[in-house]
């Protein structure tokens, strides 16, 4: 944002910080949080520590105080990143429209050195590579209209939690320890519901998807799930019924049978399923508003084929979604879903494709309010700065699905749109910040 449209916003902003930072510690604090928010929404290249100081005083002679304030607050205050998480979340669940979805997803960092907290040579999906990055697991609630982060936790590889004196160095709580992607997911959706979120319709790839122990975890908690699977995962076709388990010879002592015996059945790779469905099976269709995305694809009510060769049941019926772009030579996206029997494939299609929504939030996130811009090295530091952003997005995301901008809402007087600009002139100094700096100043 610019100064000038910041300042139109100023009162909606203050009564929306208000809601998240109330009662968090000091006066000092909350003001240096409100600061750090308004920060993050200026418009400027970098949106770390410094820089940000630079934006919110008056003389340059100013700067290192402010930077002092806000490195305290991000670095140093020990206020709880659950806390403010957890007010997001129910403001996003009580007032962005048209909630369908949770989604989850992971994304990465790249880093220099090795020092930063998480940091090291792993596979991140955002830079489509192994390099030297961090890695944090994010929820999302999300709906056509809009979409907000309400957790993020950083994943920390066992090279880390192995190193004792490494974590301490970054600052690593002592109760910290090893967890899967997996284990982080599954903690940021329990305390997404226990906090009163309410159960939707989960999406999230095949990271996560492919995953059945995962799904099954989904399913306890009462979440139906569009998910994404390899090509290679195996699946029983339409119409299989399982044989019936043997009964026990008679005479025979210990428990009932409970093992099935397929014969010569064997299930099918859901990729070679798809490709030899015929042409008449895969429909052209359309999602997001004003059909902005179309391909093709085919819907099948099948059953899972995991663990067959040791006689495990096969799973409850439920979707497999194919997709086959035009311009593929076979089936490249398969997804499997909980959604009911009488769910259309329009439907299913639409409902699959908000999971990019997810991947708008982390280009938003980052080039917006700059989540990949933070330079610290430890763990408070970071999830600190990462919770910051999720609510200065937030405010974003609830400004645009409750009052979608117009040419004259937020815009210059000339209507020019505004490309990433440095630092603005001192005279645009927000009265609230300037007011609040004044008044530590002359304490």
């Amino acid at each position: 944002m610019t100064p000038t449209q910041l300042k139109r916003l100023e009162g909606e902003l203050e009564s929306f910080l208000e809601s998240m930072f109330s009662g968090l510690g000091r006066v000092e604090r909350r003001r240096a949080m409100d600061w750090y928010i308004k920060g993050l929404l200026l418009e400027g290249e970098r949106k770390s520590i410094d820089p940000i100081a630079g934006r919110l005083v008056e003389e340059a002679g100013e700067r290192e105080a402010m930077r002092q304030r806000l490195q305290q607050c991000v670095s140093g205050s020990g206020w709880a990143d659950e806390a403010v998480m957890r007010r997001l979340a129910l403001k996003l669940e009580a007032d962005l429209p048209d909630i369908e979805t949770l989604v989850l997803d992971d994304t990465g960092f790249p880093k220099k050195g090795k020092h930063s907290v998480g940091v090291a040579r792993q596979y991140s999906g955002t830079l489509g590579r192994t390099d030297n990055c961090q890695v944090a697991v994010s929820l999302h609630l999300a709906g056509e209209k809009g979409s907000g982060c309400i957790g993020m936790r950083l994943y920390l590889p066992a090279e880390w939690t192995s190193d004792s004196q490494r974590l301490r160095k970054a600052g690593v709580p002592e109760d910290v320890t090893f967890k899967t992607k997996r284990d982080i997911a599954l903690e940021l959706i329990e305390r997404a519901l226990d906090w009163g979120v309410k159960q939707r319709l989960f999406l999230a790839d095949c990271g996560y998807g492919n995953d059945i122990e995962f799904r099954e975890e989904l399913t306890r908690r009462g979440l139906p799930y569009i998910v994404g699977i390899r090509g290679d995962s195996v699946v029983w076709p339409p119409g299989f019924a399982p044989p019936p388990i043997p009964p026990k010879p008679t005479g025979m002592s210990g428990p009932a049978r409970t093992r099935y015996h397929y014969g010569e059945a064997k299930p099918v790779a859901a990729q070679k399923l798809a490709a030899a469905l015929p042409p008449t099976a895969w429909k052209s269709v359309s999602w997001g508003e004003g059909s902005k995305g179309r391909s093709r694809f085919a819907a099948l009510r099948i059953r899972i084929g995991h663990g067959h060769s040791v006689g495990l049941a096969p799973g409850d019926e439920q979707w497999l979604l194919c997709e086959w772009p035009r311009n593929e030579e076979g089936p490249t996206k398969f997804h499997l879903s909980t959604l009911p029997a009488a769910t259309s494939l329009k439907q299913l299609v639409r409902l699959t494709k908000l999971r990019w929504r997810v991947e708008r939030d982390y280009q938003e996130m980052k080039s917006e309010v700059g989540l990949d811009h933070f330079e610290g090295r430890t763990w408070r530091g970071f999830h600190h700065h990462a919770t910051l952003c999720a609510v200065a997005h937030g405010f974003l995301a609830l400004r645009r699905a409750l009052f979608p901008p117009e040419p004259s809402a937020l815009d210059a007087a000339d209507g020019a749109s505004r490309a990433s600009a440095p630092p603005a002139p001192a005279d645009w100094h927000l009265p609230a910040l300037q007011q609040g700096h004044q008044t530590q100043s002359s304490a």
